[in-house]
């Protein structure tokens, strides 16, 4: 088994300073990576990044990353990136990264995503200028998440994780008001992760959201928000797999099983 740990909206700002420093300090007990599922700073300044970079430098797991929304807040998403990387956080926006677990080729995906909606409730690529951009600038963010997890499948990865701050799927959104749905996230994701294959699907960004989830293709789903988790990560395991994972193949019954640390 593979632990994977993940959270994302933890919005740190330098009053939250050492907030989940103990709790990620107990990583290596029980998890082998951290995943972060975006809006990891409250307004996207250096400063706050900085903050972020204190949190996780030095843990004794990988951690993996992308942005959210609050992060491009100031304009300064490369900084906030540079930020983390300095510490050794790999920050994905439209690429793949393959750690090495015990032996075993784990790849996680990430984009930051955007919304558009689900399907029957969607925007579309039509209209005035701005909208037909708005949706397509979701498409390119999915269709960077595609190519990567099929990267990750031709290089024999055991285990693979799409990485996101949108939602891919409406059912994790579940507790949020119905009208936006829409800025939560899209249907174009779960595409991506459908078309391509992975053995689980991790995000943030639904405050009030429900944490399980499933994409047509019968990919688990996980909000990891930290409102919603009540907790500081969340530990899933996930089978490793003899040979690379299907395209659109289901995970087994049991896998994605979640423990947690406060």
């Amino acid at each position: 088994m593979i632990r994977v740990a993940a959270v994302g909206d933890i919005h740190m700002s330098p009053e939250s300073a050492g907030a989940l420093r103990p709790a990620f300090d107990t990583l290596g007990d029980c998890a082998d990576l951290l995943l972060l599922a975006g809006d990891l700073t409250r307004h996207g300044t250096v400063e706050e990044a900085r903050v972020v970079a204190r949190e996780v430098a030095g843990l004794p797991v990988p951690v993996v990353a992308v942005l959210g929304n609050h992060d491009y807040q100031s304009d300064l998403q490369d900084e906030v990136s540079a930020v983390l990387e300095e510490v050794g956080v790999t920050v994905l926006e439209g690429r793949g990264t393959v750690l090495r677990v015990g032996g075993v080729r784990v790849g996680v995906a990430g984009t930051k995503g955007f919304g558009g909606g689900f399907a029957g409730r969607s925007g579309g690529e039509f209209g005035e200028p701005v909208m037909k951009e708005f949706i397509r600038y979701t498409r390119r963010c999915a269709d960077g998440l595609a190519a990567s997890l099929r990267m990750l499948r031709e290089a024999d990865c055991a285990v693979r994780i799409a990485l996101t701050h949108y939602a891919p799927v409406p059912d994790t959104l579940a507790g949020e008001p119905p009208e936006i749905y829409p800025f939560l996230g899209s249907y174009l994701l779960a595409q991506a992760v459908d078309e391509a294959g992975a053995d689980l699907a991790v995000h943030g960004h639904a405050h009030m959201g429900s944490e399980h989830g499933m994409t047509g293709g019968g990919v688990r789903v996980r909000n990891v928000a930290q409102p919603v988790l009540g907790q500081a990560f969340a530990v899933y395991r996930l089978p490793v797999r003899e040979r690379p994972a299907p395209a659109a193949g289901a995970v087994p019954d049991g896998a994605a099983e979640r423990t947690g640390v406060r």
